[in-house]
């Protein structure tokens, strides 16, 4: 009985840290207006196409 108790308690406190760590990355998303949001996803796509011509030299 005593293992079901522990393994609902492990259970209670994972839920929580997810949660908490939900709402910080929300809370640090928030931080950002749409210009930065934008700006940070064209970086990120021509980060990634960039990446993926060297890795491919026959791509255009």
């Amino acid at each position: 009985m005593r293992a079901w108790k522990l393994l609902g308690l492990a259970g209670i406190l994972a839920g929580v840290a997810t949660g908490a760590a939900v709402a910080r990355d929300e809370r640090v998303r928030r931080h950002y207006d749409a210009g930065e949001i934008r700006e940070r996803l064209h970086k990120r796509h021509d980060e990634a196409v960039a990446r993926e011509s060297a890795e491919d030299p026959t791509a255009g």
